[in-house]
């Protein structure tokens, strides 16, 4: 494993930990009446907290790219995982709570999972698979797992509707990851006339924008603890996903091998949620909400 891979996606995971919980404390004051909705995101350009966060958010999807344009979406996307015990360690920063069992069990479970999964499965390059139909095959299949996850959560907006909407932001995430590797190999192939030629760099504006206002959506009804462990879940489960399914990713198949990447993804799963339900995640709003203009400099 390049220990420069390491880096970038460890300091991407950083940004988009921090960014998710500076995001989070001004969308939770946004008014219900921009739920779902791309005037959430004008409203919130509005605070300075939300611009924050965004900008480190954009960071560390940068960093995020130039990681995967340098390793394997399988490598990378566990490691960008992590970006919870960063946002936890914000989190714990702001409320004073200690980690505890709860913490330390579910920070072992990340970490020993990521690793597990990256030592038993050996990520590599290959080449991509020349089939079509199997790309639109995968990635209809998650934006289509994505839409659906959406409109029940508009059925159900403010009970499970803010864990759906983020599994369906980490699925297009996830989409948008994969995306991300494909256009930065069409530009070191041909340079800008190759990449705007083809349809995935549209394909990465548009799951990044719209997982945007999901994830905004989500921040918006529900605490940090409901919405951002399924986020940080969906997202590498779906990048593995496209990067086995269509991009030349190969993972060792043993059944040895096999045993332990399972152990090591439902470690990371399970340590995800862990951390996400600790105390020390934000509560999210305990009164009325207010216009906008109120927290204009929130």
């Amino acid at each position: 494993m390049s220990v420069l891979v390491l880096l970038l996606a460890v300091s991407a995971a950083c940004c988009l930990g921090f960014g998710f919980v500076l995001q989070q404390n001004a969308a939770q004051k946004a008014p219900l009446g921009d739920f779902l909705s791309f005037r959430l995101l004008l409203d919130l350009m509005r605070v300075p907290r939300w611009l924050g966060g965004l900008g480190l958010m954009i960071a560390g999807m940068v960093l995020g790219a130039i990681a995967l344009g340098k390793g394997e979406i399988s490598l990378v996307e566990p490691l960008l995982a992590t970006n919870l015990l960063f946002a936890l360690a914000l989190s714990r920063h702001q409320t004073r709570q200690p980690l505890g069992r709860q913490g330390w069990g579910g920070l072992l479970l990340l970490a020993g999972g990521v690793s597990a999964f990256i030592v038993a499965g050996e990520p590599r390059g290959g080449s991509a698979v020349d089939d079509p139909l199997r790309h639109w095959l995968i990635i209809g299949a998650v934006v289509g797992a994505a839409l659906l996850l959406t409109t029940c959560a508009k059925r159900s907006r403010l009970s499970w509707g803010p864990v759906l909407l983020a599994l369906a932001a980490g699925l297009l995430y996830g989409i948008q990851d994969a995306l991300t590797r494909v256009s930065g190999t069409r530009f070191s192939t041909g340079g800008f006339s190759e990449l705007f030629t083809g349809w995935q760099p549209y394909g990465v504006v548009a799951c990044g924008v719209t997982g945007l206002v999901l994830v905004q959506s989500a921040f918006e009804t529900a605490p940090l603890r409901m919405s951002l462990p399924a986020l940080t879940a969906a997202e590498p489960l779906a990048g593995i996903l496209c990067g086995v399914g269509f991009m030349g990713d190969r993972l060792r198949a043993d059944t040895g091998a096999l045993a332990w990447e399972a152990a090591g993804l439902a470690a990371v799963v399970v340590g995800i949620v862990l951390l996400g339900l600790h105390p020390a995640m934000p509560c999210g709003p305990t009164g009325t909400r207010v216009p906008v203009r109120s927290y204009q400099r929130g």
